[in-house]
């Protein structure tokens, strides 16, 4: 019964070497200069997404922030505007993490102020398929200033506040 019990610790520290082994492998491998545009952790759908890149079923696209730093990211060709965003999303995430530790960024407040923008067209359905409004390989897409507009009816809430502050020094 005992001896049981060692296999299973031996088989434990085996499936251990073979992970650190692994894991020594893919960090030579990735710090290979041919494989630069593979993350440094990459999921298996990263993964897949730079196979279709060199299939010829995925595109590189270019997003240039407001500052004039761009980034590169791999979208497949069916991909929407909302499969970019949440790229978009991860790929700052992961360089913040890497610059500077964890921060916080409130993607609802930079999608509520900003969009993205092809050919001077501001791109604000997330269902549009990127190649339908003309994006391809290597294309620009730009982050330009957004103010999302009210409904009918419906005051901002300066607005709102100032109608309340008239209507306190009238009584």
């Amino acid at each position: 019964m005992d001896s049981g019990g060692d296999s299973v610790a031996i088989g434990d520290y085996d499936v251990e070497m073979k992970r650190e082994k692994l894991k020594s492998v893919l960090s030579q491998l990735l710090a290979d200069p041919i494989l630069a545009d593979v993350p440094r952790n990459p999921t298996l759908s990263d993964v897949v997404t730079l196979v279709s890149l060199e299939k010829g079923s995925a595109m590189r696209l270019s997003i240039v922030k407001l500052d004039g730093y761009s980034l590169d990211v791999a979208v497949m060709n069916s991909a929407t505007l909302k499969d970019l965003k949440l790229l978009i999303k991860k790929k700052v995430t992961e360089m913040e993490q890497a610059n500077m530790g964890h921060r916080h960024i409130s993607w609802k407040h930079v999608w509520s102020n900003f969009c993205l923008s092809y050919n001077n067209e501001k791109l604000l359905d997330d269902d549009t398929v990127l190649q339908d409004v003309g994006i391809r390989n290597n294309s620009q897409v730009t982050f330009v200033p957004y103010v999302m507009k009210k409904g009918p009816g419906r005051h901002s809430k300066r607005r709102k506040h100032r109608l309340f502050r008239s209507l306190h020094k009238t009584c």
